[in-house]
């Protein structure tokens, strides 16, 4: 049965970081709480990146009840560091910034054709086209066509450089 300090009872079995260190675990130590004897990487990333004495500093400066979540941070930084050592959980963040502007911007599409082919249906059902969708047959009737065959009322999407990727819409 172990106890929450990451000791069996009864043996003095040390913590992950005291292991590392190679040295003996005494009752108060700080790392045993959070680093059990039984997950030996994830101090040793932790070790890795920031060290053992600055984390034991870091760790007793504050109230005990902020202590799990800061080495919560900790290891995820640590982690997100050996895994990209120059940037970090900073690469990760910037990553799905990334992929956010990329859905957003798949989305305004989506939502730009969807207002297309709804005002396409409802010039079809005005001029009295019937019941049937113009896209059903791939293109528009020929009276909503302009003399050059472009459709009268069309609307794209136009990517405005100047303001850094914001869609500009235009008719």
């Amino acid at each position: 049965m172990k106890e929450s300090s990451g000791r069996k009872q009864g043996a003095a079995s040390p913590c992950a970081a005291c292991k590392l260190l190679r040295r003996r675990c005494a009752q108060d130590c700080v790392f045993a709480p959070y680093f059990p004897a039984d997950e030996p990487q994830k101090f040793a990333n932790v070790h890795k990146v920031f060290g053992a004495s600055n984390v034991n500093k870091m760790l007793q400066e504050l109230p005990v009840h902020q202590q799990g979540d800061a080495v919560s941070s900790i290891v995820y930084e640590a982690n997100a560091r050996i895994r990209d050592p120059v940037y970090g959980c900073v690469g990760a963040i910037s990553s799905l910034q990334q992929q956010i502007d990329t859905l957003q911007t798949q989305l305004a599409l989506a939502q730009a054709e969807m207002v297309h082919l709804q005002v396409r249906q409802t010039t079809s059902y005005q001029h009295g086209f019937g019941t049937t969708s113009p896209s059903v047959s791939g293109s528009p009737p020929s009276k909503l066509m302009g003399s050059q065959g472009m459709p009268i009322f069309y609307m794209d999407l136009v990517m405005d450089q100047a303001s850094l990727g914001e869609p500009m819409w235009s008719c």
